[in-house]
């Protein structure tokens, strides 16, 4: 079952008392899922507007495919796609927003432009400088599990101890992030559902979030309309949603606190009836349908 935690952002603090929505957009033309169709960046803005308005908690920014397979993006083009993005949600929006990016200067410049989240699926293995700009700002940073890079991570994923390997993977993490400066109340850890994983991985992860709670930090678990939906479906990524819900829910179930998902608004209300249920159970009442401040 989940625990409760608080993350501390740019100086407040939010409780983990229910789980969050994180919704996308993918400012990508290449992105495996709605590929392209954020480009261009007023209806990139618009959609992350929408996305907070169907319940998301956090807007997810990203500049750079993390599809299998994907090729890198320099550093300059991937700023030119994500910055403006950024700076137009925050003119509109006091909605927490993330920017999905392993580069230092993509990081610096969104969080110059607004962003509070750094959202490194590298988990700084690319450069480990993105640590001390997260230090500096006090942003939030989110620790990825990630097997090799995007290009190469499904070449043959393998694990002995699925589990056991990515919790002390992002144990050794959390521990380098605070000896570069970054409190623990800063750091948000995911398991990395998809990235390098196989389809009896995958399913392990989620069925044993729990086992990531003794790091004493929030979960946040992306399900939303990959591959190992697809292959239990036999589904192409724009007919994963029901696989999508379900995924979400377990999580939720399992120990998770925010969910990265494409549709906010059909799972938002789909973890709203969970939490209810759940809620019930427990003897507790559901939390507010939006995130806020502790102090």
């Amino acid at each position: 079952m989940r625990k409760e935690f608080d993350l501390r952002i740019k100086g407040r603090s939010y409780r983990f008392d229910r789980a969050w929505l994180m919704g996308i957009v993918n400012v990508t033309p290449d992105s495996f899922y709605e590929g392209g169709s954020f480009r261009d960046p007023e209806r990139a803005i618009e959609h992350g507007l929408q996305l907070a308005e169907d319940g998301a908690d956090i807007i997810d920014v990203g500049g750079e495919s993390t599809r299998p397979g994907a090729d890198p993006v320099m550093a300059e083009e991937e700023s030119r796609r994500v910055v403006p993005v950024v700076a137009g949600l925050r003119a509109k929006t006091k909605t927490l927003i993330s920017v999905d990016t392993m580069k230092p200067d993509v990081a610096a410049a969104a969080l110059d432009a607004g962003a509070d989240i750094i959202n490194d699926i590298s988990s700084f293995r690319l450069d480990p400088r993105i640590l001390d700009l997260a230090a500096r700002k006090k942003a939030g940073f989110i620790l990825m599990h990630m097997q090799g890079t995007p290009k190469t991570m499904q070449a043959h994923p393998h694990y002995d101890d699925v589990i056991g390997e990515i919790r002390s993977f992002l144990s050794q993490k959390i521990e380098v992030a605070e000896a570069y400066g970054l409190r623990r109340e800063h750091l948000i850890i995911d398991p990395g559902i998809g990235f390098g994983k196989r389809l009896e991985d995958n399913l392990a992860l989620l069925n044993g979030l729990e086992a990531f709670l003794e790091l004493d930090r929030p979960i946040l678990v992306g399900v939303s309309r990959k591959s190992f939906i697809g292959k239990i479906l036999n589904a192409p990524p724009e007919d994963r949603l029901e696989g999508t819900i379900a995924a979400s829910v377990v999580s939720l179930v399992r120990g998770a606190h925010i969910l990265r998902v494409h549709d906010v608004r059909a799972v938002k209300r789909a973890v709203l009836v969970a939490e209810a249920i759940l809620a019930d159970y427990r003897g507790k009442n559901p939390g507010d349908e939006k995130a806020g401040y502790v102090h």
